[in-house]
């Protein structure tokens, strides 16, 4: 997993204090529009994953709210068939990664386990949502960041070099849709650790 040091100040602590609103875990559900304005305006389809990505830390109270969490994805898993796992990525951030062919399985999902984090008080840990989508063997993706309260596009090529074009693209589509990020500094790439692969692999 390619996440540099940095994040913890973009999508960690500077981003909050610079936030410009609050975070709503109810933003989420704006995805679910998004899904079909990238498949019919712009020819994406949805990769059929989906992410949530926080930081951990070493509380017997965190624990129970990630067991919270996994309790409410496994009922998920019987009652729509939303596949999921956690992993802890190589610098040290968790995941859950969510499965399923209908997005708003995925939208739904990602959103029931971020209100349960910050249902339980650890709203602070959350960091991103990351969202999947390929057209023609070009991989984009809209990322919620929890600190900032807004969405950015990333759409890397490979593992240190992003394709800004199909960035901008999806931002002047998807403005007014989705609440967007206007800093673009704020635009923080998750790299993944090898061509073609999800940054939360």
């Amino acid at each position: 997993m390619g996440i540099f040091d940095t994040i913890r100040a973009v999508l960690g602590t500077s981003a909050e204090t610079d936030a410009t609103r609050e975070a709503d875990p109810e933003d989420l559900f704006g995805m679910s529009t998004a899904y079909m304005t990238m498949e019919a305006d712009l020819g994406y389809d949805h990769c059929g994953e989906a992410a949530l990505c926080f930081s951990g830390v070493d509380s017997t109270r965190f624990d129970d709210a990630v067991g919270t969490v996994e309790a409410i994805l496994e009922a998920g898993e019987i009652d729509t068939g939303t596949g999921f796992h956690r992993h802890e990525d190589d610098h040290g951030y968790q995941w859950f990664v969510l499965e399923d062919d209908d997005p708003e399985d995925l939208v739904t999902s990602v959103h029931f386990a971020a209100d349960q984090f910050i249902e339980d008080g650890f709203g602070s840990r959350l960091l991103a949502a990351v969202f999947g989508f390929e057209r023609d063997g070009t991989d984009a993706y809209w990322i919620y960041s929890f600190r900032r309260g807004a969405y950015y596009p990333f759409s890397p090529k490979g593992t240190s070099d992003r394709n800004q074009q199909v960035e901008f693209k999806l931002q002047s589509v998807l403005d007014g849709e989705l609440g967007l990020e206007d800093d673009e500094s704020y635009w923080y790439p998750l790299w993944p650790d090898a061509r073609g692969n999800h940054p939360w692999e």
